[in-house]
């Protein structure tokens, strides 16, 4: 079991918000553990996610030792791009879920981790050990992978403090009027349908710098670079500008100018961070995949 404390420094944060960022667990994590009775103010378990802290508060957050891992180690290719004994610098191919979920328990990013490498953080829980953060299932390109609890700690602080240097390429429906723009738009859930996301008031900060790296034929090539990291991100800001990733299913029209296969062309092309043991800059780079870089070719223009 480990614990963490800290004094609330501000009037009126949301104790999930606070718990989280102490913990260096997501936010949804800090509410299961306050559910279980885990965290405390000033002594006394806390179970309201919603509960507005007073400054000088003491919290305490438990988290339990993880329990062996659910998920299963598979044979399953991984193409490790840098990896030391605090953490790995993996690419995630696009049709790949990074975790087992309900329908997609085998053949995840997971499952080749627990094969390829020898040891993850148990921050994540039981089937997502090493998992930092995230992108969708057919959005290929680079992921950050813990290896120990410490490691995790420090590059989810990365990540909470915007930190951590995050950009995509894309090519979007439409040409794009100005040559660089930003989204500052809050995201939430849909407020009908719970599986997509939306701009909704109350919903999370969320922020997306977008650039022009080329001109296509009914579409552009861009750069998006994220402050925040919000589930779909750059799929919801990109189509509220009335330019959706070309091949998005979700948010992309619903006869899309081309017959693109295999889900959006988005990639996780670069990240930066700092080592959360050295506090040497690190970044990477990986082109995107062949279909991505053939749709490319077809749309410039001759």
């Amino acid at each position: 079991m480990a614990l963490f404390e800290g004094l609330a420094p501000t009037e009126g944060e949301r104790l999930d918000v606070f718990a989280a960022a102490l913990a260096g667990v997501t936010r949804s994590r800090a509410g299961a553990l306050m559910k279980d009775g885990h965290v405390t103010v000033d002594g006394v378990a806390q179970t309201k996610a919603g509960f507005k802290l007073k400054a000088g508060m003491r919290v305490a957050v438990a988290v339990p030792d993880p329990a062996p891992s659910k998920a299963q180690a598979e044979d399953i290719d991984l193409d490790i791009v840098y990896q030391d004994a605090d953490l790995a610098v993996v690419f995630k191919p696009s049709g790949m879920v990074v975790h087992p979920a309900a329908g997609n328990e085998t053949g995840t990013l997971v499952n080749a981790l627990l094969k390829h490498l020898d040891n993850l953080s148990g921050i994540g829980g039981e089937i997502r050990p090493g998992i930092v953060h995230r992108i969708d299932k057919d959005t290929s390109g680079l992921l950050l992978i813990a290896k120990n609890d410490m490691a995790h700690l420090s590059l989810s602080e990365q990540i909470r403090a915007h930190a951590v240097h995050r950009a995509y390429k894309a090519i979007v429906i439409g040409n794009l009027k100005e040559d660089e723009g930003t989204v500052d738009a809050p995201i939430g859930r849909h407020p009908v349908d719970r599986k997509r996301m939306a701009i909704v008031q109350g919903g999370r900060e969320a922020v997306t710098h977008w650039t022009v790296l080329e001109r296509l034929r009914g579409a552009t090539f861009v750069e998006c670079r994220l402050t925040t990291g919000r589930t779909h991100q750059i799929r919801v800001h990109m189509a509220s500008v009335g330019h959706p990733v070309l091949g998005d299913p979700v948010y992309g029209p619903k006869k899309s100018p081309y017959p693109i296969a295999g889900g959006q062309l988005l990639h996780a092309y670069r990240i930066g961070f700092k080592h959360p043991r050295t506090g040497e800059e690190m970044r990477f780079e990986a082109d995107p995949e062949p279909r991505f870089i053939q749709w490319l070719e077809k749309l410039r223009e001759r």
